[in-house]
């Protein structure tokens, strides 16, 4: 089988992703004439060279963008790099309905060691480490090539928060969080609070629920938390160098940022 007829026959099974050692046990050719005719194609923008042994299809309808949503082949990426994997922070909240932004980087939290960043002419791809592997709070959701993992609505507002300095800021991700509020089920934030480990991504969440009016129902949930939690004062955001203008007692939250949401 040459190739060229290896991925239309991947396409054909709706796959987009394939690696360096699975072409090279389909194509029966030399490996020096099988890498010529991938660098030919990727010349023709039919396929990607994503990292090192990894390479993605780019069918006709996606040739002039240069890349395909990730959510076609992040499965098979990380079947490839044999690591756990969810869709992160801003790319998760666009697949959970928060989409007035559009993002240049799409998100991708994984296990430990990190993973280099992708970063082409047109795809973009930052991996954010998490060494406390999410014990729940992944969901699947089904694409065109099968299934993906993605962060629930509540992990995906305690990544933005937590990693609020990776992604712009707190004021970047505070119209997110809005309208991921009127999605977030009780049931979810539930299950994030019994094992999530960070005690101050919830009182930081606390005081921005109540600011952007959340249930009472929602923010009763966070104050149970953390009656049962010691915990001591932090900043608002954990950007250095910002006078405190305010200190809210009821979640030992100190005020350092003028918020400002764009919705």
């Amino acid at each position: 089988m040459l190739v060229a007829e290896y991925i239309k026959t991947l396409q054909s099974y709706e796959e987009y992703g394939f690696s360096w050692e699975e072409v090279l046990e389909k194509c029966n050719a030399p490996e020096s004439t099988i890498r010529k005719e991938l660098v030919r194609l990727a010349k023709k923008n039919e396929i990607v060279n994503l990292r090192k042994g990894f390479y993605i299809i780019l069918p006709p309808k996606f040739q002039n963008l240069g890349k395909i949503p990730v959510q076609l082949y992040v499965e098979k990426l990380f079947l490839y790099t044999n690591k756990k994997y969810y869709l992160s922070l801003l790319t998760a909240a666009n697949f959970h309905g928060a989409a007035h932004q559009k993002i240049q980087n799409d998100f991708i939290t994984t296990s430990p060691p990190a993973l280099r960043e992708v970063d082409n002419k047109n795809i973009k791809l930052r991996f954010i480490k998490n060494a406390n592997w999410p014990q729940k709070n992944i969901i699947q959701k089904k694409s065109d090539a099968g299934f993906f993992k993605i962060s629930s609505v509540a992990l995906t507002i305690a990544d933005l928060i937590h990693h609020q300095n990776k992604v712009g800021g707190l004021n970047r991700i505070l119209a997110n969080v809005e309208e991921l509020i009127d999605t977030l089920e009780i049931e979810d934030l539930v299950e994030l609070i019994s094992w999530y480990p960070h005690v101050s991504t919830f009182q930081r969440m606390g005081y921005l629920f109540e600011y952007l009016e959340a249930s009472e129902e929602l923010i009763r949930c966070l104050e149970n938390y953390l009656e049962s939690q010691k915990y001591y004062y932090i900043t608002l955001t954990p950007m250095k160098g910002l006078k405190v203008i305010d200190t809210i007692k009821k979640w030992k939250i100190e005020i350092n940022i003028t918020l400002e949401n764009d919705l």
